[in-house]
């Protein structure tokens, strides 16, 4: 057991406390546990009951992230725990973000120190650590704890989020975070409440304010029939993404039926193909589609001469044509972290 951070007592007679890691802020009475399942009110104590407790630990190309512009080519520690605040109907990996939900208990993983994930990310040949799988927020002293002793150690992190941290939780992880991938999953109230359970704003807050704490920010969208795939919504992500910053990347990812939404079909790569001209017509600079490897749509292409900088197969990253962060044809910077 762990105590939490981020929570308050609401009712020291009760020990009623309200969780303040993630935008639910869930109120939890005494016995009880917040939305993510692995956040417990003990006798008016918050505690993690997934510290140290990892359910995944891989080494992915860190285009599986998905980032493309921290660097490209490298391998990542990737780590997470069971749990999470959202219930995503199409959630990828339903089996471990669920499983306290579904499961009414915890399984006891494989109990990890920071120190250990670090050396194992340099024995391994790791240039960072991603904080992934499910929603890293819901681990967050762990995280926290293992990205400051990462950062001593000379390694990047990265967090891939649904981005509902908390402004204060945020404001604390900016300072050892190097990169995060933010789930943009539609642009409507309604899409985060029927099938998130969450809320569309607070989103929208976190992006703004991981780019304003020097984070370098990638959003994805997956792209699902008859959800989110509108030229109008679409329309509206890009023009977003393009007013907090036009060189932020924009993954535009096939979907494909899984968990509980199993009634859509996957997505056509005519939709991706779209969805990344509605972006670039924005005024983005990069726009990438998503689970389609060979079509293309995985390249960075310069914005000033047009040629192709990285050359992308699925997870293969060909870096020939980018010489110390730029253009080797017209040497115009990319943005983005390359040392």
């Amino acid at each position: 057991m762990k105590e939490a951070e981020f929570y308050e007592t609401i009712d020291r007679e009760s020990g009623l406390v309200r969780c303040n890691l993630c935008n639910h802020r869930c109120r939890i009475k005494n016995n009880g546990c917040g939305i993510c399942r692995v956040r417990e009110n003990r006798d008016g104590h918050l505690v993690s009951l997934v510290y140290g407790h990892l359910i995944s630990e891989n080494v992915d190309p860190i285009e599986k992230k998905p980032i493309f512009h921290l660097l490209p080519g490298s391998l990542s520690m990737s780590i997470a725990t069971v749990g999470c605040n959202f219930r995503c109907l199409h959630c990828q990996n339903y089996d471990i973000s669920q499983y306290p939900r579904q499961n009414g208990e915890l399984p006891p993983g494989r109990t990890r120190t920071p120190q250990q994930v670090v050396e194992a990310a340099l024995r391994l040949g790791c240039k960072s650590i991603s904080y992934t799988y499910i929603e890293p927020t819901i681990f967050f002293e762990f995280a926290y704890e293992t990205a400051a002793l990462a950062r001593e150690a000379g390694l990047k992190n990265i967090f891939v989020s649904n981005g509902y941290t908390s402004a204060e939780a945020t404001r604390k992880l900016a300072p050892v975070l190097d990169a995060n991938n933010i789930d943009l999953k539609a642009f409507t109230e309604k899409f985060y409440k029927d099938v998130c359970g969450a809320r569309l704003a607070p989103v929208l807050d976190t992006i703004r304010l991981m780019k304003e704490l020097g984070v370098w920010v990638e959003v994805t969208t997956l792209i699902i029939p008859g959800w989110n795939d509108s030229d109008q919504e679409l329309r509206a992500m890009a023009e977003f993404i393009k007013d907090v910053d036009p060189t932020m990347p924009w993954h535009v990812t096939r979907f494909h039926p899984t968990y509980k939404m199993t009634d859509r079909p996957a997505t056509p790569v005519a939709t991706l193909r779209r969805a990344r001209d509605i972006g670039l017509e924005a005024g983005l600079d990069y726009v990438y589609e998503g689970n389609v490897p060979g079509e293309g749509g995985e390249n960075t292409y310069c914005p000033g001469c047009g040629e192709v900088i990285i050359r992308r197969f699925g997870f293969q990253a060909n870096t020939d044509n980018l010489l110390n962060g730029a253009c080797r044809n017209c040497h115009r910077p990319l943005a983005g972290i390359f040392t």
